[in-house]
């Protein structure tokens, strides 16, 4: 059981970067998540590599004893490949085309993004694949999140029809699955598919079934790119991706069977906000987060990597993303550390080190606040490094949770999430009012 933080060295100046290494690891922590924000500043202009800044936080972090988790950069790439590809990003369901200015802005089908997120995790494997210091390696970030799953650029829309293809084998035999026979929509060739956006009235569920499918297949295969091109390149160690909460568009166990490690993010106060629980709950809960949300987690993700899970990111005070965002009570920073470790987690990081002072997470908490002094979770931090000081240099055996009655992965396949049709059909309630139907074969 090891305790990790999020680090953003880009963010400060590089003569604060040895006084955070030590003090994170006088505070107990022994891994530290770095680089996946960074592809700006990695590669100002096409192919003007500047790594040398990263090498040297590699090197600080390292000799304070802080083990790595390198992070590929492909969440967000620069605004120089944008120009020059704008046929990278992706297109929403109203034609519009989702554009530069956050981050996900990226279409997992599109050819040409493949092609240079392959690129600049190479370049990163090649030069820090054999770093003693670098513990394990994460893909991207946190795929889907701002609702990126589902695409209609040109490239989805031409890649739809191939897929269906290799699924269905024929034309038949596709429209005998999808009953096509219903409003004329039977095709004598594959290319005649489109997808199921536009349509006059609601699209064919089978259609639009077989389209999140889709969607979710290319984040399998964009996945599986990067794991193999870090392989590929000489990395030895474990691979990681960072899922989120509260997720359905993809396939999770699909992209976890490339995986060594699955992690999720772990905020029960924001989703607390955005989950669709009644009013008088979301309010009696609303400091320390429903008390079935981070467990059930912890148990699906635990689930899919043959029992090997973390949390990557753990709330640590209040976040910037939600309806409302509230600090949590006192002690429940301890408790969600302490309850992951409970369902056999092996690292618990915290996001993040030290709170942003400007842009988009500026009021997104961290350990430490802006100026550097510890922020509200930070004795908690301190008491969960003396606790598991207590446990011995081992800890609790990971391997122990799996003895103890918990979902095994056939026993989550339910919640193969982009395999449903769930969201696609309404069906009468027996009150009479309409409710989501959900179709679990797939």
């Amino acid at each position: 059981m090891q305790l990790g933080v999020c680090y953003y060295p880009e963010h400060w100046p590089r003569e604060r970067w040895a006084q955070d290494a030590r003090d994170m690891f006088e505070a107990g922590i022994r891994v530290v998540r770095i680089g996946e924000f960074a592809w700006s500043r990695l590669e100002p202009r096409s192919g003007e590599l500047r790594v040398e800044w990263l090498d040297e936080a590699v090197e600080v972090l390292a000799r304070a004893g802080l083990k790595i988790v390198m992070g590929t950069p492909t969440a967000t790439p620069p605004k120089w490949l944008v120009d020059a590809h704008p046929e990278i990003l992706a297109v929403d369901e109203h034609g519009q085309v989702r554009g530069y200015g956050s981050r996900r802005h990226y279409c997992f089908s599109s050819p040409v993004y493949r092609t240079q997120s392959e690129r600049i995790v190479r370049l990163m494997a090649e030069r820090y694949a054999t770093h003693p210091a670098i513990m394990a390696w994460q893909t991207d970030n946190e795929y889907g999140c701002h609702d990126t799953i589902l695409s209609y650029s040109r490239a989805a829309r031409a890649g739809f029809p191939e897929w269906l293809e290799q699924r269905y084998g024929s034309v038949e035999a596709l429209n005998e699955a999808w009953g096509a026979v219903f409003w004329s929509l039977e095709v004598t060739t594959f290319s005649q598919v489109e997808a199921p956006v536009g349509t006059v009235t609601e699209p064919h569920p089978a259609i639009v079934l077989d389209y999140r499918r889709f969607c979710s297949d290319m984040v399998v295969e964009y996945n599986r790119l990067q794991v193999q091109t870090l392989r590929d390149s000489g990395v030895n160690v474990d691979i990681v991706h960072n899922f989120m909460g509260l997720f359905t568009e993809f396939d999770h166990f699909d992209v976890a069977q490339d995986l060594d490690i699955a992690s999720w993010d772990s905020y029960p106060l924001g989703f607390l906000e955005r989950g669709a629980h009644p009013e008088a709950t979301k309010a009696f809960y609303r400091q320390q987060g429903h008390p079935d949300f981070a467990g059930f987690h912890h148990d699906l993700y635990r689930a899919m990597c043959k029992g090997r899970w973390w949390v990557m990111e753990q709330q640590p005070g209040p976040v910037n993303w939600a309806i409302s965002n509230a600090a949590p009570l006192p002690g429940m920073v301890r408790l969600w550390s302490h309850e992951a470790f409970a369902h056999g987690a092996e690292v618990v990081s915290y996001f993040r080190w030290r709170q942003a002072p400007f842009a988009q997470e500026q009021m997104h908490a961290g350990l430490l606040r802006p100026d550097g002094s510890p922020a509200s979770a930070w004795p908690e931090l301190l008491q969960v490094r003396d606790e598991l000081a207590r446990t011995g240099p081992r800890g609790l055996d990971v391997r122990l949770c799996l003895d103890l009655g918990l979902p095994d992965s056939t026993a989550c396949r339910g919640l193969r999430c982009a395999g449903t049709a769930s969201e696609l059909v309404q069906r009468p309630s027996p009150a009479g009012s309409g409710h989501r139907h959900r179709l679990l074969s797939r």
